[in-house]
């Protein structure tokens, strides 16, 4: 039995000794402003990682996340859909995730802990009692790209991102004006989101977030 199996075997027994008491003494704090004790966090997180491990351990990763027009559909879906909790380049999270406990982590570091596979997983499947939702409902097309993104993540400065968002607002205005009809994230061209850029000056344009 190697060390990682038997860390995981102590976790889980601990996990179940602590569970069965704090609910024997009814002494669990559940409120989101109490934090755990340093022992349930090694435990609940050393599960969580094996978890994730083995169920991403036969996901295939798909060829081409780092074209751009990954990138673009990834910028799109996670401004749209993860920003909020998470944060993004010079983007704070909103004030409803400064509230939760867990909080949601600095995704702008996710991909140096965890490859590909485990963050394509935890955006599909979600993880129990952490706030993070499975989107599940959305095809694998679309949450590769997200993943595309995470990649890029560590490297990206606030200008490069605000610079990304403004091309695809850019695009959306276009299609607006097109068909006369009010564009939804869906609704944005992949491909023309990501048209070459021009720099003029070096200055890049910001732009209200959600």
């Amino acid at each position: 039995m190697n060390r990682r199996s038997i860390t995981f075997i102590a976790a889980g027994l601990f996990t179940a000794i602590g569970g069965a008491a704090a609910i024997a003494l009814s002494t669990f704090d559940v409120s989101a402003r109490t934090r755990h004790w340093p022992a349930t966090t090694w435990a609940i997180e050393t599960i969580r990682d094996h978890s994730i491990r083995n169920a991403a351990a036969g996901i295939a990763v798909p060829a081409g996340l780092e074209d751009r027009v990954s990138i673009m559909a990834g910028v799109e879906h996670y401004r749209a859909h993860c920003a909020v909790c998470h944060g993004a380049p010079g983007i704070e999270p909103d004030v409803i995730a400064r509230g939760m406990y867990p909080a949601p982590p600095d995704l702008r570091h996710a991909a140096e802990h965890r490859g590909p596979a485990e963050l394509f997983w935890i955006v599909k499947n979600g993880i129990k009692m952490s706030g993070m939702p499975a989107w599940a409902d959305h095809g694998d097309e679309e949450l590769w790209p997200v993943v595309a993104l995470m990649l890029q993540l560590p490297k990206m400065t606030e200008a490069e991102y605000v610079r990304l968002t403004a091309e695809i607002d850019q695009a959306a205005g276009h299609h607006q004006h097109d068909t006369g009809a009010m564009p939804t994230p869906a609704a944005i061209p992949v491909a023309e989101a990501a048209a070459p850029t021009h720099k003029h000056d070096g200055h890049s344009h910001s732009h209200g977030h959600h």
